[in-house]
């Protein structure tokens, strides 16, 4: 039975990054300049204002040009960063997939990397041990299970990592362009995973560039532009307003410079 409560609840989040206008080479260069209070920054909004909710059982789609802010949400809902305002909430286990190196180490083997992966998610060992041969068959790595990770192709990093990911399955799981790498075999497997999940109520969001996937798995979406949400609401609609924007993102989200720590 699915909970009457939002998995994911955002309420006014926002977030502003502090960026300098000179490097800083030292804590001693540090120092100095702000005791001489001649630092200076521009205050650059990664998010502003972006309120949603997400019910259990949700595949939900983030889309936007680059520089919208899609992986500072992710983050955001992921606990990486803490908003400069705003409430978030989120209920039950998530499972981050915010990029193909996340919780790897490229001089271990496929096979340590499979603990060390489940354990940096926050699942237990021996769930890890019960679903390993499910994990190893599921990736499709083969006699590249005992070779070191720097011999993976870009492809094959993803497909472990996806296959530990959703070995256990959480209660939220996050996907940043995970699902754009690997064989077209591959994905329809990884699509045929996320459509149990969502039967057994789990949360899916689903970062991608490919309108066809956004399409196919989602209930709803939202399109970020520039941090801000410019529109929330089926995918197909919300799709057909981000195909609809022409041209470069000029990034606006500067403020003026400021100075002082």
């Amino acid at each position: 039975m699915k909970s009457s409560q939002p998995a994911i609840e955002l309420e006014h989040v926002s977030l502003r990054y502090r960026v300098p206008h000179e490097k800083v080479y030292s804590v001693k260069e540090y120092a100095i300049r702000w005791l001489k209070r001649s630092l200076r920054y521009s205050e650059l909004w990664a998010l502003r204002d972006v309120s949603f909710e997400l019910r259990p059982g949700e595949v939900f789609g983030i889309v936007g040009r680059n520089g919208a802010g899609k992986t500072t949400l992710l983050k955001v809902i992921a606990r990486v960063l803490m908003p400069t305002s705003g409430r978030v909430v989120v209920r039950g286990l998530v499972a981050p997939l915010l990029g193909l190196g996340a919780g790897f180490n490229h001089e271990l083997t496929g096979r340590e990397n499979v603990f060390l992966s489940g354990a940096t998610l926050g699942f237990p060992v021996q769930e890890i041990q019960a679903r390993f041969d499910e994990i190893v068959a599921f990736s499709g790595i083969g006699s590249f299970l005992d070779a070191p990770l720097r011999t993976y192709s870009t492809g094959m990093r993803a497909r472990l990592a996806f296959a530990v990911a959703t070995a256990v399955r959480p209660d939220i799981l996050l996907l940043d362009e995970i699902l754009s790498v690997g064989d077209s075999g591959f994905q329809e497997k990884c699509v045929d995973r996320l459509r149990g999940f969502r039967e057994g109520g789990a949360t899916v969001l689903v970062v991608s560039h490919n309108a066809g996937t956004i399409r196919s798995l989602c209930d709803r979406a939202i399109l970020l532009h520039r941090g801000e949400v410019q529109n929330l609401a089926s995918a197909a609609d919300v799709l057909q307003q981000y195909e609809g924007l022409k041209g470069g993102v000029v990034d606006t989200r500067m403020a003026p410079a400021a100075s002082g720590p």
